[in-house]
């Protein structure tokens, strides 16, 4: 989930309502709802109206927990979180035409994710789909879906090991970046003139060759702390930095025989537009 935003944003009647996968199921932020049952033009306002009434005056528990959720300004923010058996409830307390198509609309979205967890391929399909739509070309989206399942098996590698937070995961795949490419995520988008306020993926910016080369790094660390069972930060780095090694290798020696550079200045999209632009019209 951590890989894609694609996941933490869904439509309701042209609303957009945010979400964010926690404790196995989905949270939806409260004022997104307020928002699309009421079209109100202050949903926070709302909102605290409705808590201060429902729960605090009546001395009820909370039923939203706050989460970290992309904010207008592009920043992550603690929000007001509410998952479905309890935005159920919220919907209770708000007077709205909406409140049934809306509860219709809770039930679809949390059985389209039931279905992708029974049956992967699923969540496959739709990504494949949102790539597509995107204008990246089939060969350089299977690619990056087989990335996204390497990726998954290496974050859940670090599962294993007892590595739980995302902080952990950033310095250990930063590890394995300099050692394939020389260059940290952070720096490799700065390479690619990637604006950080975008929240562009770098991954979705990349060439094929440098998908494949990620791949290669990502999946010896996976192998290499699967045989070794590394307990200790300071071991999961040297796992990281020996199969970030390993692609970097097997990346100079490709451009040895290339003759050129694999690392890519240019964003993907901006590239393949260019290839478009160059075919010749009908007519």
């Amino acid at each position: 989930m951590t890989d894609s935003q694609n996941n933490k944003l869904v439509l309701f009647q042209s609303k957009k309502i945010r979400r964010i996968w926690h404790n196995d199921e989905w949270f939806y932020s409260v004022v997104d709802i307020i928002e699309a049952l009421t079209d109100s033009p202050t949903p926070r306002q709302y909102w605290g109206k409705v808590k201060q009434r429902e729960f605090v005056d009546l001395q009820l528990s909370p039923i939203w927990v706050q989460l970290k959720l992309m904010a207008s300004d592009a920043k992550e923010r603690l929000t007001d979180c509410v998952n479905t058996k309890n935005a159920l409830r919220l919907i209770q307390s708000i007077p709205s035409k909406k409140a049934a198509p809306f509860k219709m609309w809770l039930a679809e979205v949390g059985k389209e994710r039931l279905d992708e967890i029974e049956n992967p391929e699923l969540a496959q399909e739709r990504m494949k789909v949102i790539y597509e739509q995107k204008g990246f070309p089939k060969d350089w989206i299977d690619k990056r879906l087989r990335g996204i399942a390497i990726r998954q098996n290496l974050t859940d590698e670090w599962k294993d090991r007892g590595l739980k937070h995302e902080k952990d995961y950033s310095i250990l795949t930063a590890e394995i970046s300099k050692a394939t490419f020389g260059m940290t995520p952070s720096e490799y988008k700065k390479y690619k003139n990637i604006p950080d306020k975008t929240k562009a993926n770098l991954r979705d910016n990349m060439t094929d060759l440098e998908l494949i080369f990620t791949m290669l790094g990502e999946k010896m660390t996976t192998e290499i702390s699967n045989k070794e069972k590394p307990k200790a930060m300071i071991e999961h780095k040297k796992v990281a930095r020996r199969g970030g090694s390993v692609a970097g290798n097997a990346r100079k020696q490709a451009e040895r025989e290339l003759g050129r550079s694999v690392i890519s200045k240019e964003n993907y999209l901006q590239a393949n537009s260019k290839k478009q632009l160059k075919k010749p019209r009908n007519g």
